[in-house]
């Protein structure tokens, strides 16, 4: 199992926007292979990332995701804020799960070295 966390930098006056477009998104994830869950985080802190942080069952069926035609359709359904909505880059973040309490005969994910969207 794998976790991708992207965090993003929402300025304080587009927060309510950039949560909209999450509950209002396409969903097209919600059913691709290996996909377990999405969770938006929101910062409790000034300064600190929104955190979009999914769950899959491998490396490959993020892989898969990102590299699909549902990828983009559901990017380009979801509808982006202007480009002064964020104060910095995104950083785009994936950790191989060793150990999850919830689930405790999961096997843990092989180490896979770098990660590479492309």
């Amino acid at each position: 199992m794998i976790t991708v966390a992207n965090r993003i930098y929402v300025k304080p006056e587009y927060a309510e926007a950039f949560e909209k477009a999450f509950r209002e998104r396409a969903g097209l994830v919600d059913g691709m292979p290996g996909f377990i869950s999405n969770q938006v985080l929101r910062p409790v802190n000034e300064g600190d990332p929104y955190i979009v942080l999914t769950l899959w069952q491998s490396r490959q069926d993020f892989l898969n995701w990102v590299r699909s035609d549902a990828f983009i359709k559901g990017h380009a359904q979801s509808g982006t804020l202007p480009r002064d909505a964020y104060s910095q880059p995104n950083v785009l973040e994936m950790h191989e799960v060793v150990q999850d309490s919830a689930r405790p005969d999961m096997e843990p994910e092989p180490h896979g070295g770098p990660f590479k969207m492309h």
